[in-house]
């Protein structure tokens, strides 16, 4: 069973979620990525699984960047794949100039951004057909596709890399809930 299908009731073929709700479960995401991101230690930021893969570093650049301008392409009026295109590359440029500490005020502030574009959408907003990437959907389904289904499998990502750095007090709680192991 999908994300989609766990967050989302169906209902005439449309996918409902509230705005509030979406840019809640948004919000959440961040938060536990967040929660991830506190346990990185500086030695950390250098680990990649293997040779062809993206370092824990650059793995935390690429999430700066990929939801605020996946959000903001699929909240705009059309979809232009050029000022996507001039958006990533900047917003690419940017995030490698970021330390550690940089990077998590960055994604810390990405809750805002969901406040500021998500919870002012109506629902025929979010029900509005867009085409991005060669793809047609509901807006909505797009926010849930594009971008909370990335930041669930890249928390996922994140959290798996920090296993494999020896972090081995970490358990599904961190990453379901977003928290430490209560103490008993």
């Amino acid at each position: 069973m999908s994300l989609l299908s766990h967050l989302a009731r169906e209902e005439g073929g449309h996918v409902v979620l509230t705005n509030d709700e979406l840019a809640g479960a948004l919000k959440n995401e961040v938060r536990t990525l967040l929660h991830l991101i506190s346990k990185v230690e500086t030695p950390m930021l250098d680990f990649r699984p293997t040779a062809k893969q993206r370092s824990l570093l650059e793995l935390l650049q690429y999430l700066t960047i990929m939801g605020p301008i996946h959000l903001r392409a699929v909240m705009a009026d059309t979809f232009d794949m050029d000022a996507w295109r001039q958006a990533w590359t900047a917003g690419k440029a940017n995030a490698k100039s970021l330390n550690l500490e940089e990077m998590t005020a960055a994604l810390g502030a990405q809750s805002g951004l969901f406040a500021e574009l998500v919870r002012p959408a109506s629902d025929a907003d979010l029900r509005a057909e867009i085409e991005m990437f060669g793809h047609k959907a509901s807006r909505g389904s797009m926010l849930v596709s594009l971008v909370l289904n990335h930041y669930v499998g890249y928390c996922m990502q994140v959290f798996l890399y920090l296993k494999m750095c020896g972090l081995e007090e970490l358990s599904t709680i961190n990453l379901w809930a977003g928290m430490d192991t209560p103490r008993r």
